[in-house]
């Protein structure tokens, strides 16, 4: 269930990615543009894509892998998929909203996918 499951999202996360930011990159450019807020956009869609494919690649391992790595990457996927919701989440809400009281959230999906990574890498030792 858990390799099906880490493989769909990272898809979806991936299109949305896409759609978000050319939806930003077009329709919303002059008002980002006039925020400031451009490169906050482009931050969080670029970390969101980043994490997508690292979470088809967490399908890939749990796919091919032991059954003592595979705790490890389980949690590193969950990782990353938390970290994609309060990260990325946090900055298209500061850019939609203008809320810079958001901004305190971000490092918490920040340090989400810095564990999503350290675990990546302890599930490989385990192998």
């Amino acid at each position: 269930m858990s390799t099906k499951f880490f493989l769909q999202l990272g898809a979806i996360l991936g299109a949305l990615g896409v759609a978000i930011g050319a939806f930003g990159a077009h329709a919303l450019r002059p008002t980002l543009e006039a925020s400031g807020r451009m490169d906050t956009f482009e931050t969080a869609v670029k970390y969101q894509f980043y994490h997508a494919l690292a979470l088809i690649l967490i399908s890939v391992l749990l796919q091919n892998t032991a059954v003592t790595s595979a705790k490890w990457y389980h949690w590193a996927g969950y990782s990353f998929l938390g970290g994609v919701i309060v990260f990325s989440g946090s900055l298209y809400t500061i850019c939609f909203t203008g809320i810079k009281a958001f901004g305190a959230v971000a490092p918490i999906g920040g340090t989400l996918m810095i564990v999503g990574w350290v675990l990546l890498f302890l599930g490989a030792t385990k192998q």
